[in-house]
């Protein structure tokens, strides 16, 4: 079989933990943030995880991780 390319964009924005689970950071917290509350742009700033549902697709984008 041939080797399955990682996709980029995806090694770029998720990583994956120790126990499987792949990590994400949030959006919304890039620009505009002055209409947003500090408490709202604190939150923004922790990563959190993928959804179930969503880590099939990432993890055919990242095969070796």
């Amino acid at each position: 079989m041939p080797k399955i390319k990682t996709n980029k964009s995806a090694a770029k924005r998720f990583k994956t933990t120790k126990n499987g689970k792949i990590k994400r950071y949030k959006a919304f917290g890039r620009h505009l943030l002055t209409s947003k509350s500090p408490k709202r742009r604190r939150k923004l700033r922790a990563s959190a995880y993928l959804d179930p549902s969503d880590m099939p697709r990432v993890q055919m984008m990242l095969p070796y991780r």
